[in-house]
């Protein structure tokens, strides 16, 4: 590794660290002030990279909102998602590992634990399933095509607000996994068609159109260290 590549090693992981919490605080429609305290240029990259996702709009005067699909748009994003997401759990279907297997799990209890709070959070953390069955795939593609397509459904999820079954979810997160460690290809890419198409249908009730917001109204929460750290470092 050149010097030139450790110095840039930094500015890579603070652009990351500020994605992941962009990324998050957007889908929880968290409201905040802008306190990241880092440098325009390493913010700019971070923007930039959400606005790639389709999860920012970028604007004139270096105003970023955060992105506001149309409905018809958020129906085709959900039917490209879930023909991608076909294609994800045909790979995976009889060939996880108990490892595996019980990660998912654990993963879908998280979600049961979150049931009775914020319903954005339920949101994220359905949306996170989904990803890491991509991530079990090992391929590149797929990981890269799911992350961005669910991370659009998700915000469409969290931006018109409509009513989200998380019980429904969840139980159908458990199906998902039972159909994969059987190892039947076919009936569990017709138990992710199915599921996602009630997502969408769950969601996309009405024609309606959200409003957009000012970016940096939904950071600080998310740049902050845990209240417990902060104790310890005052003390």
């Amino acid at each position: 590794m050149t010097r030139e590549d450790n110095r840039s090693r930094p500015a890579t992981d603070r652009v990351g660290t500020i994605c992941r919490a962009l990324r998050r605080a957007i889908i929880e429609q968290a409201l905040l002030g802008e306190r990241f305290g880092v440098s325009r240029t390493i913010a700019r990259h971070a923007l930039g990279q959400l606005a790639a996702e389709g999860l920012v709009e970028l604007r004139r005067n270096r105003i970023a909102v955060v992105a506001t699909p149309s409905w018809q748009e958020a129906r085709d994003a959900f039917d490209i998602r879930i023909e991608l997401e076909r294609l994800v759990v045909r790979q995976l279907a009889g060939r996880l590992t108990k490892t595996q297997i019980a990660e998912l799990h654990a993963h879908v209890d998280a979600e049961d634990e979150a049931r009775n709070g914020p319903d954005a959070i339920s949101i994220r953390l359905a949306t996170e399933f989904h990803i890491l069955l991509a991530s079990m795939t090992e391929s590149p593609i797929l990981i890269r095509y799911v992350s961005e397509i669910a991370y659009r459904c998700c915000l469409t999820l969290s931006l018109f607000s409509r009513p989200h079954s998380s019980e429904c979810a969840i139980n159908e997160h458990r199906l998902l996994i039972d159909a994969l460690a059987k190892g039947d290809a076919d009936a569990v890419m017709s138990l992710m068609h199915h599921h996602l198409d009630s997502v969408a249908s769950r969601a996309l009730v009405a024609q309606t159109r959200p409003r957009g917001r000012d970016i940096m109204d939904i950071l600080a929460p998310y740049a902050e260290p845990p209240r417990a750290a902060r104790a310890k470092a005052a003390g």
